[in-house]
């Protein structure tokens, strides 16, 4: 008979505790205002509650966010701009810069005056205008006022240097002038083109233009009209304190020079004679340019 190896004995299969079926918790209402939070118990921690954040607004894209804060920037920097131009500046008679010219400024002949006058200011009220482009007209100048002699029109020419003289062109225009040298001699110079220092918006009513491009001023008709001038301004003192008045401001570092504009009439020397002055770099010179050269 074969010998049978006993049988390994089995381990008994230990019963495994049913599986608890897990229910979803149930929602509970938020505690009444002042009373226990029915998660917590006396002595218990509170636990951090969460508050439901509201779905994201829909924003704009950072290149239309950029654009909109730099228009808004460069409107604001216009505003500044105007406003700035339009307070009349803190020119005082005792301020190197603005302070009034001596008579003996203007007693000087009109050549010299004329490249002399550039850059300085014009004020009358609130208005301030620098001076940016001039014209020279002398004794014996075949385009000189002067020429008809001593008239009731042409009589502030030949008045003390300093002095101004305003005459009606084209019956329209209002033209200043500040007279040269001494009284007698009968020469002035034409204030040309300004650029504008304050009082912009005075000036733009008076010229019946909202614009702050350089053609609000670039013309002698402009200036005066800018200004409010009429012929009861000729042979008023453009020295003394009050009125219209020339102040003293910086020179210019460099000046165009060139023949006068619309003196057609005059010899041909005359004609060609660069006698006209202008304020380089500045866009506020009247037509033509292209015959303005380097003085």
């Amino acid at each position: 008979m074969t010998s049978m190896k006993p049988l390994r004995s089995i381990p008994a299969v230990q019963p495994q505790p049913p599986v608890p079926q897990l229910k979803p918790p149930r929602r509970r209402s938020p505690p009444a205002a002042g009373g226990p939070s029915p998660m917590t118990t006396p002595g218990a921690a509170t636990p951090p509650s969460f508050k439901r954040s509201s779905p994201r607004k829909k924003q704009r894209p950072r290149s239309r966010l950029l654009a909109a804060d730099f228009a808004a920037g460069e409107a604001e920097a216009a505003r500044a701009l105007v406003a700035a131009r339009a307070t009349p500046p803190a020119v005082s008679p005792h301020s190197p810069v603005g302070a009034a010219l001596p008579r003996e400024f203007f007693e000087v002949d009109a050549l010299d005056l004329a490249p002399r006058l550039l850059g300085k200011l014009l004020r009358r009220d609130q208005v301030v205008l620098r001076i940016t482009e001039v014209e020279a007209y002398r004794p014996n100048d075949s385009a000189c006022h002067g020429r008809f002699g001593i008239t009731a029109r042409t009589a502030p020419v030949f008045g003390p240097g300093g002095h101004a003289y305003v005459y009606l062109c084209y019956g329209l225009h209002m033209m200043l002038n500040v007279v040269a040298d001494k009284e007698g001699v009968g020469a002035a110079v034409l204030i040309r083109a300004c650029a504008p220092v304050s009082g912009l918006e005075l000036i733009q009513q008076r010229r019946g233009q909202q614009t702050e491009k350089p053609i609000l001023l670039t013309g002698p008709g402009k200036v005066g009209q800018a200004l409010g001038l009429s012929t009861d301004w000729s042979n008023h003192p453009l020295y003394t304190p009050g009125g219209l008045e020339v102040l003293d401001a910086p020179e210019p570092e460099n000046i165009l020079v060139g023949p006068r504009v619309g003196i057609e009439y005059a010899s041909p020397e005359h004609v060609m004679a660069p006698w006209r002055f202008a304020v380089a770099g500045t866009p506020w010179i009247s037509a033509p340019k292209n015959t303005l050269r380097p003085w």
